[in-house]
């Protein structure tokens, strides 16, 4: 049988690519979350409740949730790559990894954007579609994603169902927030879809871990 460079068959699952994307994801959602906590404190009278976090990544320190969301960026791309090197179902499967994929790429320009959170309004302004893509695709992910884990990764795969339907509940709820409260229910997407992303990343670091 022929191996690789580290010993491995080649046609199997690559360990330690799994186990380093993994951690990528992991690090891509523990970004997001710290950034999310940190930038307030740089943000003259933000508040938590009322104020978004596309707030906080517009004016003078944006710098601090830009390198979040590019963080969090990162750790999907590094996801969509764990999911098409497993490949665990069909065109399904396929479908949820490119779905990571292109989320990664609505997050950065989320990121490189300032056209969100300071009143500005001119020239073409794409952040609510930005909005519309990430929760089409956050919901469509998760749920193409799971049937391809059922022989495997049973308990992940349930669990992706739950965070998926619970998305597919609460993101068009934000949409009819009232302002009062709409930064705290964005907050609490924001952990739901870091958990999709980290549940996802920690099922690669398992499976990389099993192929050494």
């Amino acid at each position: 049988m022929t191996r690789n460079i580290t010993g491995h068959p080649i046609g199997t699952d690559r360990p330690y690519l799994l186990i380093l994307l993994g951690f990528i994801g992991c690090f891509g959602c523990l970004s997001l979350i710290v950034g999310t906590a940190v930038a307030p404190f740089f943000v003259p009278d933000h508040d938590w409740v009322a104020d978004t976090i596309s707030d906080l990544a517009a004016g003078r320190s944006e710098i601090i949730m830009d390198v979040a969301l590019y963080g969090f960026a990162a750790g999907l791309f590094a996801v969509s790559l764990a999911a098409a090197h497993m490949h665990l179902g069909g065109v399904r499967w396929s479908i949820g990894l490119i779905s990571l994929a292109i989320l990664a790429a609505l997050v950065v320009i989320v990121g490189a954007r300032n056209e969100y959170g300071d009143g500005d309004s001119e020239g073409v302004v794409i952040h609510i579609y930005l909005v519309y893509g990430l929760g089409v695709l956050f919901l469509l992910a998760p749920l193409c994603l799971a049937p391809g884990l059922r022989q495997d990764h049973n308990r992940a795969r349930k669990a992706l169902i739950t965070l998926g339907l619970l998305w597919g509940v609460s993101a068009p709820l934000f949409l009819i927030t009232p302002t009062g409260v709409d930064g705290l229910v964005e907050r609490l997407l924001g952990l739901v879809a870091c958990a999709i992303v980290a549940l996802f990343a920690l099922v690669a670091i398992r499976r990389g871990r099993a192929a050494l």
